[in-house]
């Protein structure tokens, strides 16, 4: 018997626009539609402090249709039976994009002298609209994220034939590419220095211990600092974090360990951490981070202390760990949830009250955005580099880990800095090749109490991977076959670990060979062009003995 086809059924109550069409089949909403009973677009409770957005202030202003055809759309999103468009995205669709967006057709109205129709939204009003958005004075990472929140609503609009569609060619509704090389311009977050965490975290230790007291009272300032702790310990996204649910704690199969479970609107899924009573080098080295037991301990006297409060929220909040009463005016005595706004404030005041400051003296900026980032280096540090491990911590691919989260820390920028300045120097004071003794890498003037040597009786150096920086380390013509077999011995360990990691840690090494010891030496006539060639295609073809992959697996023991 063949499977039974199923249906799915349809709100008869979902918005419509009232429209007929024209001789010319253009869109043209019922006169008696305009402006609708309702102006006001309720949202109901969301992760943003925003409930709704009124249209009222768009009609009456030659912009009518589109207007109208905006708000019907969002309340579809609202009522969307998928649910595939979450509150909180809707809402910044109508803050960050339709509000910019009638704003502009407003002022294209008053500039034609006429009222817009549907059928003027096409490309031509889009360029203009991108051009309304530069003359605002702000970033241009910001204008895309305005037109990001444009973009969707004008396109669910187009499926639906309201306005026209044009899907490619020269007069495509929508251009390709508006904002070509955004990401180069944008800065994002980056992870808290070694200091910087350490005075963070002392801060933090201080500010949370009234929530041990007996007599504890709950605000929301205090539970901003409890989620604080988690999001430092676990490296959670904010969202997530504050629609933390009661079970959010489940059991693992080993003692004393429980994971914490939190759901990830965007991904639609659950995410996971371990919280163990210990962490030691063993366990930091599985795929699934672990963090101190304290953090399951601060979850669990939090949820002791809003369990009452529980039994007397609104339904929409039923089951959250972040409750307090409110003390605002508007709402003094009302059970809320923690917000993201209220989140920021707290935050604010913990900066200011301990006086945390970063490198240049301001004042520490905290975010979960940077806490995230800061558990991200932490963990790829504790592995030694393990990309997969830290990738498994963040709950992403080891693409985007790499990519978005991990950056060269301040030992790294440091030292290739410094190797660029000390060759620099050896070649500007004709240094090189003064008095040596062979090493693998060319000549060394002191290999037993040289920079990096052990500078221990009888112990010969073998930091091989210091030798560039290293201001004993000269190279001659006859070295040219030892230093091109290093190189080529860099390169190939591309093909061996994480290419973010080699970027980082290895790909200075022949861009200075090239850059500075061979062009300089070629610039100065220590070394032929006919030799550095020979030398480089020797090295290529059959690479010195020392260098090859058969004698020397890993280059880290020379680090």
């Amino acid at each position: 018997m063949g499977k039974r086809k199923e249906f799915t059924k349809t709100d008869l109550s979902v918005p419509q626009v009232d429209h007929s069409r024209d001789m010319a089949g253009n869109v043209v909403i019922l006169p008696e539609a305009i402006p609708p009973t309702n102006t006001t677009v309720k949202f109901g409770r969301n992760a943003t402090t925003s409930r709704n957005f009124d249209f009222s202030r768009w009609y009456g202003v030659g912009i009518d249709p589109i207007t109208y055809a905006c708000q019907r759309q969002i309340e579809r999103f609202i009522v969307d039976q998928k649910g595939s468009v979450s509150a909180c995205t809707v809402t910044s669709y109508c803050k960050d994009g339709l509000r910019h967006l009638l704003n502009y057709c407003a002022l294209r109205a008053t500039a034609f002298a006429r009222d817009l129709t549907l059928s003027d939204v096409n490309r031509d009003l889009v360029d203009g609209y991108l051009g309304h958005l530069a003359e605002l004075g702000v970033a241009t990472i910001t204008q895309k994220n305005f037109y990001s929140k444009t973009k969707p609503v004008l396109l669910a609009i187009g499926r639906r034939r309201l306005i026209p569609l044009v899907d490619s060619g020269d007069a495509a509704t929508f251009p390709r590419n508006p904002f070509p090389n955004s990401t180069r311009k944008a800065k994002g977050e980056t992870a808290l220095s070694k200091r910087e965490r350490q005075a963070f975290t002392m801060a933090l230790r201080q500010a949370i211990k009234p929530i041990w007291a007996d007599n504890v009272s709950i605000t929301g300032e205090l539970l901003s600092l409890a989620l604080l702790i988690v999001a430092l310990h676990t490296g959670r996204n904010t969202t997530p974090l504050l629609e933390m649910r009661r079970d959010c704690l489940r059991p693992h199969p080993k003692d004393n360990t429980v994971f914490l479970v939190l759901w990830k609107r965007r991904g639609y899924n659950s995410n996971k951490v371990v919280l163990r009573a210990e962490s030691n080098a063993e366990r930091v080295l599985e795929s699934t981070p672990s963090v101190r037991t304290n953090v399951e301990c601060l979850i669990r006297r939090v949820m002791a202390l809003t369990e009452a409060l529980d039994a007397e929220v609104p339904d929409d909040l039923k089951g959250r760990v972040w409750l307090y009463r409110s003390r605002s005016n508007k709402s003094i005595g009302q059970i809320t949830a923690l917000s993201g706004e209220m989140l920021g404030r707290a935050t604010s005041r913990l900066i200011a009250e301990y006086k945390l400051i970063d490198c240049n003296g301001k004042p520490l900026r905290i975010n979960i955005s940077r806490l995230r980032k800061t558990f991200a280096n932490r963990i790829f540090e504790l592995t030694d580099g393990d990309l997969a491990t830290t990738a498994a911590a963040l709950g992403n691919t080891p693409q985007v880990a790499g990519q978005n989260y991990l950056a060269p820390n301040e030992n790294a920028r440091r030292n290739w800095q410094f190797m660029g300045e000390v060759l620099v120097q050896e070649l500007l004071t004709e240094t090189i090749g003064a008095t040596y003794r062979d090493t693998p890498m060319g000549r060394c003037t002191d290999p037993v109490n040289g920079q990096y040597a052990p500078k221990r009786e009888d112990t010969t150096c073998m930091n091989f991977m210091n030798c560039l920086r290293c201001k004993h380390y000269a190279v001659t013509a006859e070295d040219l076959y030892k230093l091109f077999s290093f190189y080529f011995r860099v390169l190939a360990e591309r093909s061996r670990m994480d290419k973010r990691r080699w970027a980082r840690e290895y790909s200075h090494i022949p861009r200075l060979i090239d850059h500075y010891i061979i062009s300089e030496g070629l610039r100065r006539g220590i070394f032929k062009a006919a030799a550095v060639e020979a030398a480089r295609e020797q090295a290529r073809t059959l690479p010195h003995p020392f260098w090859s992959v058969d004698l020397i697996d890993n280059l880290e023991v020379f680090a």
